[in-house]
């Protein structure tokens, strides 16, 4: 599955523009969005150009945005990875600290309904008398009490119930929209020019765009790591710490269930080599099995047999 993030905060402050910016399409104002957003990354392109790839595929990580703050719009963001806060710094009087700290207190609001609603449903269950729902009732009331003593999820000293899926746990990157942070209109029609034209507008400088993506795989721990060949050159993200079975499935599931072997090259030494067969001549090319720690930059190719 996807990682995706969330884009929260307040009407008008820019997160439709935020998206549109980040996934390259027309977000809708007032409306959910959904798209995808590529991921930059120039040890692809060397790799492409390698193996001579007829496609060329960049990680992406899944955007949604949400037309509002209330509990029940939140909601729909309680299953993302990560959440993107838009504040706006543009309009007169406005001011970013406090809107973060409004936001903050909307999402404490949102998880209390979310806890209490499960409360609610959790104790009737509870009354057939099993021991799991009872405890977890008891659990539900501690936790209702942390947060209404203004106590965000992320401070709760105990193991959350898996079911929970609390907004407050998630990590929280701020992007303020305007003089002191990006101007999202401006990334916004960048985007839609030829990376060329892109790149002279800006002098040659990068996208402020880059900075928000580097701050998501920073906040989501993650690395990328390559499908290599002449059919398809593939940029994958992944959590730190997966094994190559967890990249298999994120490939593909049937790729996971039959896993025999992983191929695994430094991208590095595959450009160099300038092929598989002569990095693995050069004896840069290794076989590992399910419980291999991928690293970032390493090239992936996954014996199988379903």
């Amino acid at each position: 599955m996807a990682l995706e993030v969330g884009i929260v905060g307040a009407a008008g402050a820019g997160k439709t523009t935020l998206f549109t910016a980040l996934t390259g399409g027309g977000g809708d104002y007032g409306k959910a969005n959904l798209a995808m957003a590529a991921i930059a990354d120039e040890r692809l392109d060397a790799l492409a150009r390698v193996v001579a790839a007829k496609k060329v595929t960049p990680a992406a990580i899944r955007v949604q945005d949400v037309p509002g703050t209330g509990p029940a719009l939140l909601g729909n963001l309680r299953q993302v990875d990560a959440l993107l806060a838009v504040l706006d710094g543009f309009s007169p009087g406005a001011d970013p600290a406090s809107q973060l700290e409004e936001l903050g207190l909307e999402l404490l609001v949102a998880d209390r309904d979310h806890v209490e609603a499960r409360l609610e449903r959790v104790g009737k269950q509870a009354k057939s008398g099993d021991p799991r729902l009872r405890a977890e009732v008891d659990q539900l009331g501690e936790i209702l009490a942390s947060i209404d003593a203004g106590r965000p999820l992320s401070d709760y000293p105990g193991a959350l119930p898996p079911a929970l899926e609390p907004l407050t746990t998630k990590p929280l990157i701020s992007v303020e929209n305007g003089p002191g942070g990006i101007d999202l209109a401006l990334e916004a029609e960048l985007e839609r020019l030829d990376p060329a034209e892109a790149a002279a507008f800006r002098d040659g400088g990068r996208s402020a765009l880059e900075e928000v993506v580097r701050l998501l795989r920073d906040a989501l721990e993650l690395i990328t790591f390559f499908t290599a060949g002449e059919k398809e050159t593939r940029a994958w993200p992944l959590r730190r710490g997966a094994t190559a079975l967890d990249a298999a499935a994120s490939i593909h599931s049937d790729i996971a269930r039959g896993f025999i072997r992983c191929e695994v090259i430094d991208w590095k030494d595959l450009v160099e080599a300038g092929s598989h067969r002569e990095a693995a001549r050069r004896g840069q090319q290794r076989l590992e099995g399910k419980t291999y720690v991928v690293a970032d930059g390493d090239v992936l190719n996954v014996r199988f047999n379903v």
